[in-house]
């Protein structure tokens, strides 16, 4: 019996080896060689193809092709584990043992269609996921972002990619969506280096491009004189994704998300930057992404409140105490990036960076592996967005160089840039903007297109221009533990 145990695991660990020992010799060497084909192949494709995989893992119809194979070579595994104890199993027998052997064949069958199983699961939600939070590029509806996708090569002509990353308060307890979250990722295509520009909520007289039609109404940008600060409320920035709509229905064309569209027009021109998409997160969901993630590290370098009210004076209840690689779950993550009372917005926009570059840290594969149908489920509730479908295999290739490259701060002067008065100075921030995405280029060489003499040619030059270096600030620096009691006066 021990003996007869023992081949059947074998054969279970190595498909055909089972059926070559009970007798089965071709049929044996078949499943052995098309096992040790299929694995060949996944370490074929697991090296040299891996973004390809990753790729693959946002197509839907690729998905679901995926769940069926997985089910389909569970199956046949189970199969062959079946026939290579049957062909091991002596024709006569006690029922005792019998009974034994099928047991065990079947804790073996199990030991294979649960991880099937659980694939197969991960697989279908990350397909619904897919479905339900991107839409194809016919189906969505979208005023402001690019019409046509280059689905073989995104990025052929297109240096930067620049997302606007919204964070709404809505929550059934509210009425409307106020934006207090509004940042802008410009990646470069191709290094993956991100810089990130935080604008302050309580930005006033928002600009609008010369071609919008909402230029026409806002002439000198979306806001009113001689209101009080209560009153000024509705005309800035976090105001926008609301009142702009409301007052101008459908003005920018047909959209599943009005909010988003006009801010993808007034924030790309107060950055001079143009917005090709938007990543909406809805912060009262914000929570359960963090803990299916199972929580964020960050640098707390001061005390954090949990609420308050600083207008009426109102502390809060409670705090999150400054401390190193402190780990956050999702409600003091949420906390940890609005947390207003005491702090000013410049406090708040670096600690809502750094929660982003946690985020990004915490989604490692052995946590995506393990974790990843709760992420998936978080997901469904948390996002809205206008990236197409047929762009997330080119976005998934360049958010593997983002989570390896440099992601950096740009720099704000509140002061010269007035952004803390009634009338900011947007020029001198889209100069402060254009200034930091500059860079050095790489020496190129030149070819002459004329002769020096008859006969000869000018050997090509090299030539190379170097940017003013740009206010930013690499993110790791910024969110690194550093409490202001350390600092020197």
């Amino acid at each position: 019996m021990p003996k007869l145990l023992g081949f059947t695991l074998l054969g279970a660990l190595i498909p055909g080896l089972g059926l070559i020992v009970g007798g089965r010799r071709r049929l044996g060497a078949f499943v052995l060689t098309l096992f040790l084909g299929l694995v060949g192949l996944g370490v074929y494709v697991g090296l040299t193809r891996r973004d390809e995989v990753l790729a693959a893992a946002v197509v839907p119809s690729r998905l679901l092709m995926t769940s069926v194979v997985i089910g389909a070579v569970a199956f046949c595994w189970i199969v062959v584990i079946v026939a290579s104890h049957r062909s091991l199993r002596p024709a006569t027998g006690g029922a005792g043992g019998r009974a034994f052997g099928a047991t065990f064949v079947g804790l073996l069958c199990f030991a294979i269609a649960a991880p099937a199983a659980v694939g197969v699961q991960s697989v279908l939600a990350q397909r619904s996921l897919v479905q339900d939070v991107f839409q194809s590029q016919g189906e969505s509806k979208s005023a402001t972002r690019p019409s046509t996708v280059n689905v073989k090569d995104p990025w052929e002509d297109k240096q930067r990619l620049n997302l606007l990353l919204l964070g709404g308060d809505d929550a059934p307890s509210r009425e409307g969506v106020r934006t207090d979250t509004v940042i802008v990722a410009s990646i470069d295509t191709k290094t993956g280096n991100t810089a990130l520009v935080s604008l302050p909520r309580n930005l006033t007289f928002m600009p609008f491009p010369a071609d919008s039609p909402l230029r026409r109404y806002y002439p000198d940008g979306f806001g009113k004189e001689g209101l009080s600060l209560d009153g000024r409320l509705e005309w800035m920035l976090t105001a926008m994704y609301q009142n702009v709509p409301d007052a101008h229905p459908g003005i920018l064309g047909p959209s599943d998300n009005e909010g988003a569209d006009v801010l993808k027009q007034s924030v790309g021109e107060a950055i001079g930057l143009k917005l090709d998409y938007y990543l909406q997160v809805n912060l009262q969901s914000f929570p359960e992404i963090v803990d299916a993630l199972g929580g964020i590290r960050v640098n707390v370098n001061e005390r954090v409140a949990m609420g308050g009210v600083s207008s009426s004076h109102i502390p809060p209840k409670e705090w999150i105490e400054p401390g190193a690689n402190q780990h956050l779950d999702g409600r003091h993550a949420l906390w940890f990036a609005r947390g207003r009372y005491g702090a000013d917005d410049d406090q708040r926009q670096v600690r809502q960076r750094c929660v982003i570059k946690s985020i990004v840290d915490a989604a490692d594969p052995q946590t995506l592996v393990t974790k990843y149908k709760a992420i998936a489920r978080a997901g469904q509730h948390l996002l809205r967005t206008d990236i197409p479908q047929e762009l997330l295999p080119a976005m998934v290739q360049l958010a593997l160089k983002v989570k390896s490259a440099t992601v950096s701060n740009v720099t704000l002067d509140s002061d010269k840039l007035r952004l803390k008065y009634l009338h900011p100075d947007y020029q001198a921030l889209r100069d402060t903007v254009e200034n930091a995405l500059e860079s050095a280029p790489a020496p190129t060489p030149t070819p002459a297109t004329t002769p020096t003499t008859p006969g000869t040619t000018r050997k090509p030059t090299t030539t190379t221009t170097t940017a003013p270096p740009g206010p930013t600030q690499n993110l790791a620096d910024a969110c690194a533990y550093n409490p202001a009691g350390d600092q020197p006066s």
